[in-house]
Formats: C-alpha cells, structure tokens, sequence
C-alpha cells in the first residue's frame, strides 16, 4: 500500500508500506494492505511504518491529527512529528 505522512509544514514521508500502527484516539490499531476503507482521529503517540518487502521499521513520533485509509492508499494528517 502507499502511505503518505503529512504535516502543516512538509510532507514527512511518502513510499510503500505493508502496514502501519497508529494512536487512534480509542486505542492503537494496525491498518494492513487492502484494509477497508476508514476514516480515525489520532492522539500523540508513535506511528509504525513496516516496509514492504524489507520488514525494515520506522518510528514517527506524531503529534495528534487524522488517517484516512482509501484504496489501499493511507494518508496521516498530524499536527507535528518527530522522528525517533
């Protein structure tokens, strides 16, 4: 799937993912590929992007915000990050 991490500021990250775990506002959840369509609210927590293929991880740190999840393309919306 394609996973696009955006910021008032800048676009923080954009490639190829095979899931990512985010901290939704009723708890963390994991959107797979070719996950059903969603639409959640964020809080500040750690953001996990797995990569497709190299299993390698990465840890955004986000700052609140949104995810919409469409056609096996995920979008985050945060209101600040950090990378850790």
């Amino acid at each position: 799937m394609t996973l696009e991490i955006l910021t008032p500021d800048k676009k923080v990250f954009e490639g190829e993912a095979s899931s990512v775990t985010l901290p939704g506002t009723m708890g963390s959840f994991e959107i797979l590929n070719h996950h059903a369509p969603i639409v959640s609210t964020l809080q500040d927590g750690p953001l996990t992007v797995r990569g497709s293929g190299s299993g390698k991880e990465e840890v955004f740190f986000i700052k609140g915000g949104v995810v919409e999840c469409l056609n096996n393309v995920v979008t985050v919306l945060a209101e600040g990050i950090e990378v850790s």
